[in-house]
């Protein structure tokens, strides 16, 4: 499924188009995947739209890729052929400069994104530096492993850096004592919360959505409040993780924040139609008292890895939608309509 320019998705509701193209070929390093899976994400509307446009047309999106290794290039490799590995949205990053080489390879100034730089999964094969991949636990599904890889991994690296202590408590150590909240109940969200659940269940986790299916979902998954985002919790918060594509949640959330509370934006973009809600923005209310706003830029090979390891100690359990290859357009419009419960993973035909 191709990307052939920007579009407006309040003109045209059909935005990718099925071609065939080339089956492509690894390079030295590189492996060749056959995609079993892709998981539709926000940020391919945010690559439609122009919010982060692909540098080059056509591209093929999607960055929750799921498949085997059925061909290596040149050179050495860790993962043998029929591996079942995945690709996420950190594409690639040069290796040698100070952010990647601390660990912070999301911040490269060479960082590549699947999909955007580099053509991604919505397709039957992509081809990948070996580096980049990362092997998938037996005990999920395909479905279930394809939004572990963004919607998953994103939303662990928004706990690290919300909450850095849930990830270190014990039996002796409680770690983080606060309450926690939790603004827009998608893809990320819902597996934000089982991780909370798993690693700190003794933490309130107030929920904020729009829309009353998606608060009934929060309860059912275990949240100790769910209200619409305008609603004020039971107490106030120590953290909050933002996972809207929009900022009227930002605003609203960071007046319930506790001094010296954070709030974690978990979005590569937001959308501009309610940006003049930042209007409302109040310096005592919201930001005084050492309040602040942290952004969370792509993730790292060790955000993924760790996930995944951690996923399949809980286990998480993805709810997904499962779509064709051919109706990706269908699953990107209810994803911009906000029809969401779980995730969407697109199918290849097999």
């Amino acid at each position: 499924m191709l990307l052939e320019g920007i579009c407006d998705f309040r003109i045209t509701s059909d935005p990718l188009v099925l071609k065939d193209v080339p089956r492509p070929k690894p390079s030295a390093g590189e492996v060749l995947l056959k995609v079993y899976v892709c998981g539709v994400c926000h940020t391919e509307l945010d690559e439609i739209e122009g919010r982060t446009p692909p540098p080059r047309y056509p591209i093929i999106p999607g960055h929750q890729v799921v498949g085997r290794i059925v061909q290596q290039g040149g050179g050495s490799f860790q993962y043998p052929l029929q591996s079942r590995v995945g690709v996420a949205w950190i594409y690639s990053s040069c290796g040698r400069c100070h952010h990647c080489l601390s660990g912070n390879e999301n911040l490269c100034d060479d960082f590549l994104a699947t999909g955007r730089d580099a053509h991604g999964g919505y397709a039957e094969y992509i081809t990948v530096k070996e580096d980049f991949v990362h092997p998938i636990p037996d005990c999920f599904t395909d479905t279930e492993a394809a939004p572990l890889l963004c919607a998953g991994a994103i939303g662990y690296r928004s706990l690290r850096l919300a909450v850095p202590s849930i990830l270190i408590s014990s039996k002796k150590r409680k770690g983080f004592e606060g309450n926690l909240g939790l603004t827009g109940f998608g893809a990320s969200a819902h597996l934000v919360l089982k991780m909370i659940r798993f690693l700190a269940p003794h933490i309130p986790v107030f929920v904020f959505a729009r829309n009353i299916q998606e608060r009934t979902f929060a309860m059912e998954l275990g949240a100790s409040w769910a209200g619409d985002t305008t609603d004020s919790p039971p107490a106030r918060m120590d953290a909050v993780i933002d996972t809207t594509p929009v900022w009227k949640p930002v605003v609203e959330a960071m007046k319930h924040l506790n001094p010296g509370g954070r709030l974690v934006i978990n979005a590569i973009r937001k959308e501009n139609h309610d940006k003049e809600y930042l209007l409302n923005l109040d310096y005592p209310i919201h930001l005084w008292m050492e309040k602040e706003i942290k952004s969370v830029a792509n993730v790292t090979i060790r955000d993924v890895r760790e996930f995944l390891v951690l996923a399949a100690r809980i286990p998480v359990k993805p709810v997904v939608q499962p779509y064709p290859l051919e109706q990706a357009n269908k699953a990107l419009l209810e994803l911009k309509q906000q029809n969401i419960r779980g995730a969407k993973v697109l199918v290849m035909k097999t």
